[in-house]
């Protein structure tokens, strides 16, 4: 079974550049530790087989680009989307990367205890929802500049594809409406692993795109049921 949402309508359709944001696939982290931007930390046996249930459902949509985060996970999910159109480019992007925050390395409880709030009490010196915008903000403008009327594919990370969501709704960025992406129509509260965020937007769109869809393109058999949202 797999799990569809329908479009959250935002204005019309017609001609259209679409961007679809793919989160990683599960990740092999037997240490229980909060990763972020560590270096290593591959797919697991699960998150590939996700990451393949997302090439699949991208398998028929001409792609004219993937872009990916530059950490292990990301690439290794766009591979596996790539891999059955292996003439298609893949470019890494730092607008894509994980989140800059403080708790690499701590264990995964820490994180729990902070309901995965990253951005409170913290060093200025670290990413902020409003830093994470920027940037997504920036490589929004800068496919629809180069890839206008064509579909590109995005691999990021939840926090990144979350915060990208809630600013595409007009919602106030902060911690904790990261969790609440169901209140505005997506079926999931987060991005769950190698989910598809896609913006749509008509040639004449605004900066926010005109519609978002969500699919998560696996059923339960592939849920991931780990206590990290990262």
């Amino acid at each position: 079974m797999e799990f569809w949402l329908r479009s959250t309508i935002i204005g019309h359709t017609s001609a259209h550049t679409q961007i679809t944001f793919v989160r990683h696939g599960q990740v092999y982290n037997p240490e229980r530790v909060v990763y972020g931007r560590l270096p290593g930390f591959p797919l697991s046996e699960l998150g590939e087989r996700q990451a393949q249930a997302a090439a699949e459902a991208l398998r028929d949509t001409p792609v004219a680009a993937v872009f990916s985060s530059p950490l292990l996970r990301a690439q290794q999910t766009a591979r596996i989307l790539l891999a059955e159109r292996p003439e298609g480019p893949l470019y890494t992007s730092e607008a894509l990367n994980e989140v800059r925050f403080f708790f690499e390395g701590q264990p995964l409880v820490t994180m729990l205890s902070r309901n995965w709030d990253l951005y409170s009490d913290v060093d200025p010196a670290y990413e902020q929802p409003a830093d994470i915008i920027a940037r997504a903000r920036e490589f929004l403008a800068q496919v629809r500049r180069e890839y206008a009327g064509q579909h590109v594919v995005a691999v990021s990370h939840g926090d990144v594809i979350a915060f990208t969501a809630l600013w595409a709704f007009g919602v106030e960025l902060i911690p904790a409406n990261k969790h609440t992406l169901n209140v505005h129509g997506l079926a999931d509260d987060y991005p769950a692993p190698a989910s598809l965020l896609t913006f749509t937007y008509v040639p004449d769109a605004d900066e926010r795109p005109t519609t978002v869809t969500y699919r998560r393109p696996y059923g339960e058999d592939l849920a991931d049921h780990g206590v990290s949202p990262k």
